[in-house]
């Protein structure tokens, strides 16, 4: 019987009861970070049965750090960030302050050092960016006013928190009055690095990207952009002191600025989310249940401050700025929670000995329970606003268009490559058409006045019929996935037996898979290359 590793087990371990468990949450609607973090909990040192190993866990939620930062840094927008920056950034910023207050407000009765409660306020200040965007999508708002707000808001957390991962370290390191020769000498560090990447980075990353895109090897254009985000972060760190954090925040951001952004991220999308998950999983390992029963009281004070304290902070920001209670309301649910970040600064304090253990339970503790409530706090806000309205509010898309198109539409499922330039041509041809895409960013999105875009699960039966599939005549699938393609196929046929579907595919298989689940036709993009090629050649013979 083969030998079975502490890092095979560790993996394996993981990944299967992550699985699981993700499952069985979402289907219970809650986010799947729920089940990745139980998993953890299940194979930590603090539960009966399998112990995977901590130090390995440790290393692999190191790279699952850099390419979650990597991530960010990627889909970083400046544009979406400059739209509501009068409100957001004096907001976030505002709103951190508030929670970090608390959270050392609470550390000090707690017998904590400043440090550590600075570190456990910060962490109960940032949002889950997954747990956030979700809630947006499943509501369709991610595109209205109050979806924006909430996406700019959250950018400057994530910045701020990005500069926390780099001050941090300097101030564990400094003691006492060392403590401002020590930023300083990071700040210099981080400056230093900053500006080898605008000046070096900033022509290099984008031309060997290309290059490698330019020989044709779809294989090594997945391994380039994995070789940038992690060469940057560990070079960041070998060469200027700075965090992996950082260095590969920087390296997603400047391959954002090149036209192959959309698909480096693609390609490096399943391997970051393997190593996230793991990433969540090591967290989860770090967790005691017992300070369930131990501290009861101070984590239900932690949930307050996560679910209300920050909360009627951002909602009295809001309001302040003048705008109304339904928009301030959905800012102050979409931030009572707490996910990714605060799990790295909870992990980062601890092993700089600022934070003590209790606080990283209280931490993940607090997690867990605010992720597993907020989608409550948002069917509260939805009834509320039902009520003060006498309806639900439509909300407008991008563009202005109400989601509810005339009969006789054609609905675009992706905007990607192919997608984009379906949209055009049937806009361009007088064409009613429905977009339907998954990604957060929506920039180079259609806004014709005949388009409608919708943002969320193009697999979901809610979203189809929000998109008028029982009235439409035609449906395009131009997603790559044809896994997913077949279930939105499938969805669309059950709808609308009468509709004509064509999709993508990119193999006999994938045409023969598309049509089993009801698509009328799959058009493989090299069989019409070679089409063409074939008529070129016999033109004139």
């Amino acid at each position: 019987m083969p030998h079975v590793t502490p890092l095979i087990g560790t993996i394996v371990a993981g990944l299967v009861l992550a699985f699981i468990l993700g499952q069985i949450a979402f289907r219970l609607r809650l986010s799947p970070l729920i089940g990745y973090l139980l998993a953890g909990i299940a194979v930590g040192p603090f539960t009966p049965g399998y112990v995977a190993d901590q130090s390995l866990a440790n290393e692999l939620a190191e790279l699952g750090v850099i390419l979650l930062m990597f991530g960010v840094g990627l889909h970083f927008s400046v544009k979406d960030l400059m739209a509501v920056r009068k409100i957001a950034v004096p907001g976030a910023l505002g709103q951190i302050g508030v929670a970090t207050l608390l959270g050392m407000g609470l550390a000090w009765l707690l017998g904590w050092s400043v440090a550590g409660g600075f570190v456990f306020g910060l962490a109960l200040s940032v949002a889950s960016t997954v747990v956030l965007l979700r809630a947006l999508q499943e509501r369709r708002i991610l595109d209205t006013e109050r979806g924006q707000i909430a996406v700019g808001w959250l950018i400057v957390e994530d910045l701020a928190m990005v500069l926390a991962l780099v001050l941090i370290p300097a101030i564990a390191e400094g003691g006492g009055g060392s403590v401002a020769t020590a930023l300083a000498v990071t700040v210099g560090k981080v400056v230093a690095f900053v500006a080898f990447m605008l000046i070096v980075g900033r022509r290099a990353v984008p031309w060997m990207l290309h290059s490698v895109a330019h020989s044709g090897s779809r294989e090594l254009f997945r391994l380039a952009v994995l070789a940038i985000a992690l060469g940057v972060a560990f070079g960041a760190a070998l060469l200027f002191g700075v965090s992996f954090a950082l260095g590969a925040f920087f390296a997603g951001m400047i391959l954002a600025e090149s036209p192959l952004s959309q698909r480096a991220a693609e390609e490096t999308l399943p391997l970051r989310d393997a190593f996230a998950v793991l990433f969540f999983v090591s967290v989860g390992m770090l967790f005691n249940p017992d300070i369930l029963t131990d501290e009861p009281l101070a984590l239900l004070a932690t949930v307050l401050i996560i679910m209300f304290g920050k909360s009627i902070a951002a909602f009295g920001i809001v309001r302040a700025f003048g705008k109304s209670n339904k928009t301030a309301l959905t800012i102050a649910a979409s931030l009572a929670q707490i996910g990714e970040f605060s799990f790295i600064l909870a992990t980062l304090g601890f092993s700089l000995e600022l934070l003590p253990s209790d606080g990283r339970d209280l931490i993940l503790a607090g997690a867990i329970i605010s992720i597993m409530l907020n989608p409550l706090l948002f069917s509260l806000i939805d009834r509320f606003a039902a009520r003060v309205a006498g309806g639900v509010e439509p909300e407008h898309a991008i563009g202005g268009q109400p989601p509810a198109p005339v009969r006789g539409h054609v609905v675009i499922v992706g905007h990607g490559r192919v997608g984009s330039i379906v949209a055009k041509g049937l806009t361009d041809a007088g064409e009613r058409v429905t977009v339907i895409e998954a990604q957060a960013d929506k920039s180079g999105l259609p806004a014709h006045e005949k388009a409608t875009v919708l943002a969320g699960n193009p697999a979901s039966g809610a979203l189809l019929r929000e998109a008028g599939i029982d009235k439409a005549r035609m449906l395009f699938v131009a997603i790559p996935e044809s896994f997913e393609a077949g279930q939105i196929v499938e969805q669309a046929r059950t709808l609308n037996p009468a509709l004509r579907i064509v999709a993508r595919a990119h193999s006999d298989a994938e045409s023969a898979y598309l049509e089993t689940h009801g698509a009328d036709r799959a058009i493989m993009g090299e069989r019409e290359i070679a089409r063409r090629m074939i008529d070129e050649a016999l033109i004139g013979r």
